[in-house]
């Protein structure tokens, strides 16, 4: 019988995690954030009242086992004078799918069955939520683009109005052998998962172990400046019941050019494995060399990682 795991995000960073981890004999899981309301998404989210779909679609392609030119129909977005522009085919899809079977939930799971896909994903909630961010200086910015856009550093984020989570998503934390917080962007693709009081009652509750995949590049206006260490500490303080208890790591080397390339026109930098520090929070460290550039981007070597997940899941 294959383990099971939960991984926990939304965004570029949980279906690079999800295409690595889909290789190996585990059952998984994937929870996405629906709170995205930017370009595409927002768009249906304001005409359907749906949760957010542009996550959804990314993570269907990632666990998807179809031929290629099917997923790069999924990621079609329409150019055109008509209403259809900046639509991508995938998330009008999922709207239908949603239309026609009722709820999200149901919606994935129809289109899931067509793809093939190698795992199960799920809604975060069926609700249309609204993210609000409050920022440092004291501000507070309704709607997740908003949030990613604003200039502000941000300071905490909750939602407009509680949501109600998918009873399907506390089964399968109960259920799990492990939890994964995937890598992405800590307030607006991870934490989104953290701000509701069910989510951490059942983690809480859950004899899983917590693993976080630490992002290797800060997120302006989210991280700046922050460590290994810092990453970690914010996570607890949303999980509150429990601490991390698993981190995996970059400490491979990253080359001058290339942070001088992202610190220039993404004020990014990477985030330093504060190894000492980390040592002293009680944590099962897992450091390793992660770094992988693909055309000049700096990405996590998903099979380097997906390996190192899999190896300590035999051993849980």
């Amino acid at each position: 019988m294959n383990k099971k795991i939960i991984v926990l995000g939304g965004g570029t960073g949980m279906s690079t995690l999800l295409r690595g981890l889909k290789q190996y004999p585990i059952d998984i899981t994937a929870v996405v954030s629906v709170c995205d309301d930017g370009e595409s998404t927002g768009r249906l989210r304001e005409e359907f009242h749906i949760p957010a779909v542009g996550d959804i679609r990314k993570v269907l392609i990632a666990l998807s086992e179809t031929e290629p030119l099917f997923q790069e129909l999924l990621s079609y977005r329409f150019q055109t004078s008509s209403d259809l522009d900046g639509h991508a085919l995938g998330n009008l899809l999922l709207t239908a799918m949603q239309d026609i079977a009722g709820n999200m939930s149901d919606g994935i799971e129809s289109i899931g069955k067509v793809l093939n896909l190698k795992g199960r994903i799920l809604p975060l909630t069926e609700d249309n939520v609204t993210l609000v961010g409050k920022m440092e200086d004291g501000s507070v910015v309704k709607g997740e683009h908003n949030i990613t856009k604003s200039s502000q550093v941000i300071q905490e984020v909750y939602y407009l109005k509680e949501p109600e989570v998918c009873e399907e998503v506390l089964k399968a934390i109960k259920e799990t052998d492990l939890i994964i917080l995937s890598m992405g962007s800590p307030f607006t693709s991870i934490i989104p998962n953290l701000i509701c009081e069910e989510v951490i009652d059942a983690i809480a509750s859950s004899k899983a172990k917590i693993m976080y995949v630490c992002n290797m590049m800060t997120q302006p206006g989210e991280t700046d400046g922050y460590k290994a260490s810092d990453h970690v500490k914010l996570l607890n303080r949303y999980l509150k019941k429990r601490n991390i208890d698993v981190l995996i790591v970059n400490s491979g080397e990253i080359e001058k050019e290339l942070c001088e390339k992202y610190e220039t026109l993404e004020q990014k930098d990477p985030v330093l494995y504060d190894e000492e520090e980390l040592e002293t929070m009680g944590l099962e460290i897992i450091a390793q060399d992660l770094v992988s550039i693909d055309d000049n981007l700096l990405r996590h070597d998903v099979n380097r990682l997906s390996f190192h997940i899999f190896a300590y899941l035999m051993n849980v």
